[in-house]
């Protein structure tokens, strides 16, 4: 029989298509989990792949807005896909895919984003690689900043209460002009972003929040934890921070000058930080953090026309793109992007591209000469590669700070 997929119908539905995935991290969803899920992940956003009348793997949404260059748009957060072992290499990914790409269609999201557990498995489903992420590894030693800027502003602990009226405001400042960054929901704050339950630490301490204030207004903050270890009475513990997000330039270096000055640390640790982070330029010695990149966000455009339509564009001529979508048919042909809309056209093309390498520049994580030196965008018209990355140029690089 072949395997089906369908929305979730009740709690109970939704209990038996998330252990498609926490059989994986050697756990099952309990009730607590379960209650968390659902306050952030509807049961209808959550298909379940069926083998007949069982439940044999679950794919789901969070329902976000996307930052996107010129502002957000609506955005289906794949995460919590998963098929049982008993079930592998039946076709029951492919019909998940397919039934909630479907969905996301209907319900007029015009591009779906996840963070890809193995980076082989979502090409083949449309979704391209959109922005890269770093992470450092920094001995205390050598966390100098450059001496060029005095000290300003001050840096105080905050209660969870406090964290959840003031951050958000500081995170929307940031995000609304940061392509790849997600809108969080309160319940998305309280449940996952500022909760700290004992499972999360591995080892680390509590989680800490601090609050950077420039001139008496919030600027900035970091989320971190402390994890302590000592060795013939010398520090060999470390700093793992979670999320460090400032609404300046002035408060980046202000925010990490308080982190990398921590007492009692030996290591400082940081994931999930753009690829151009600022760090390089305020570090005396930036090689020393060790800066490891690896791939981030992964986007798909599930409606060409509206994704193209919903960014923003530079001024410039009209461009033609020749777009492959095998998964998604209706996207094929060509679009012709001028004024800051996409239409279908009979016009020749520019550039001819499959999705997935549309999607890799459309946050502008990756340029399309960039894409066409590695054999992904074929330039039709001499020129077009150049007019296309300044049509598209302006914004800063992607960055997703949390894995979803």
């Amino acid at each position: 029989m072949a395997i089906a997929a369908r929305p979730c119908t009740s709690t109970d539905e939704l209990r038996a298509a998330l252990d498609g995935i926490f059989h994986y991290f050697g756990d099952r969803p309990d009730d607590e989990s379960l209650a968390r899920f659902s306050q952030l992940l509807p049961a209808e956003r959550m298909h379940a792949a069926l083998d007949g009348a069982e439940i044999v793997g679950g794919a789901g949404v969070f329902p976000f807005e996307l930052t996107v260059p010129g502002g957000p748009l609506a955005c289906a957060g794949v995460t919590v896909v998963g098929v049982l072992p008993t079930h592998r290499r039946r076709g029951a990914l492919t019909a998940m895919m397919r039934a909630q790409l479907d969905d996301v269609r209907a319900r007029g999201e015009p591009i779906a984003a996840l963070w890809a557990s193995e980076e082989t498995i979502y090409g083949r489903y449309g979704y391209g690689l959109a922005s890269l992420g770093g992470e450092i590894e920094l001995p205390r030693t050598h966390a100098a900043l450059r001496d060029d800027a005095p000290a300003r502003g001050a840096v105080r602990l905050v209660g969870d209460d406090e964290a959840f009226e003031l951050f958000p405001r500081v995170y929307d400042s940031v995000r609304h002009s940061t392509p790849g960054m997600l809108s969080r929901t309160a319940d998305w704050w309280r449940l996952r972003r500022l909760a700290d339950r004992p499972e999360s630490r591995r080892g680390a301490g509590v989680l800490e929040r601090a609050l950077l204030e420039l001139d008496g207004a919030s600027a900035g903050y970091a989320l971190y934890r402390m994890k302590p270890s000592f060795d013939a009475g010398v520090s060999t513990g470390e700093l793992i921070v979670l999320e460090a997000i400032a609404g300046s330039p002035q408060a980046t270096r202000e925010v990490w000058r308080f982190l990398l000055g921590m007492d009692w640390v030996a290591t400082i640790k940081a994931s999930l930080l753009p690829a151009d982070h600022p760090l390089f330029h305020l570090l005396a010695t930036p090689r020393r953090m060790r800066f490891r990149v690896g791939d981030a966000l992964w986007l798909r455009l599930v409606d060409v026309g509206a994704a193209l339509s919903g960014r923003e564009y530079a001024d410039g001529p009209p461009l033609v793109l020749d777009v492959r979508d095998a998964f998604c048919p209706w996207n094929e042909g060509c679009w012709r992007i001028d004024a800051g809309q996409a239409t279908r056209t009979d016009a020749a093309p520019d550039l001819s591209l499959d999705v997935q390498a549309l999607a890799s520049a459309y946050l502008g994580g990756f340029s399309f000469a960039e894409l066409a030196r590695a054999g992904r965008v074929d330039e039709a018209v001499p020129g077009a590669l150049r007019r296309a990355d300044a049509l598209v140029s302006g914004w800063p690089k992607p960055w997703c700070p949390e894995i979803f």
